[in-house]
């Protein structure tokens, strides 16, 4: 008997069922460190409207995924990133960038923010206020990169450069939140769905 008759396939490496503890340690009950990355995004001293971002990741049934995290990146409100080449000044304590996970009951997300301001983006083009999101989960190989858009910007959206690419306006529908004034804090809602009809927008960044 040789070796290659006794070893097996090695599972395919996806970013569950550990990522919790490597990353969100304290939602998956081990405490790790005294205040996790990545849950402030704007901070107390952000300018702009406050927000709530909340939604599902849902699979080919439609059904939530609750072993997701998700990381945000995104401008202020004055269009400018928390990085040495944003665009401009931020205001102090603003991260722009946040590390969020579902639910393991529900499967639901959410964070709390700043509506973000429009980006002037490559060759001097503006682009529509939104938010970059990264997605991992069980059984997910490669992270999935995505937009979320906001459904009160018709007019940026309708200019948006990464928008109009997209060819059919139902897909580009996956990538805008719908906005809701029924409590103070005004809440869009963003379901990402990873396979099926109506698949979310992806990009292979």
């Amino acid at each position: 008997m040789t070796a290659c008759d006794t070893l097996h396939e090695t599972p395919s490496q996806t970013a569950g069922p550990y990522v919790h503890i490597g990353l969100a340690p304290g939602a998956a009950g081990f405490d790790i460190y005294e205040q996790e990355l990545g849950w402030d995004i704007a901070g107390p001293n952000a300018k702009g409207e406050r927000i709530r971002v909340q939604g599902h990741v849902l699979d080919g049934m439609n059904s939530p995924i609750k072993d997701v995290m998700l990381e945000a990146w995104q401008a202020n409100a004055e269009g400018h990133y928390a990085h040495p080449e944003g665009g401009g000044a931020v205001e102090d304590g603003f991260r722009g960038w946040g590390r969020v996970i579902t639910d393991f009951d529900t499967g639901e997300w959410s964070f709390d923010t700043i509506k973000p301001g429009a980006v002037i983006g490559r060759n001097g083009r503006m682009m529509a206020p939104h938010i970059n999101l990264w997605i991992v989960a069980r059984g997910i190989n490669i992270g999935l990169n995505t937009r979320l858009y906001f459904s009160d910007e018709v007019v940026a959206n309708a200019s948006d450069p990464i928008l109009n690419v997209i060819e059919w306006e139902r897909r580009r529908s996956t990538l805008v939140a719908t906005r809701h004034d029924d409590g103070e804090t005004p809440v869009y809602r963003f379901d990402v769905k990873i396979q099926g009809q109506d698949e979310t927008v992806f990009f292979d960044i």
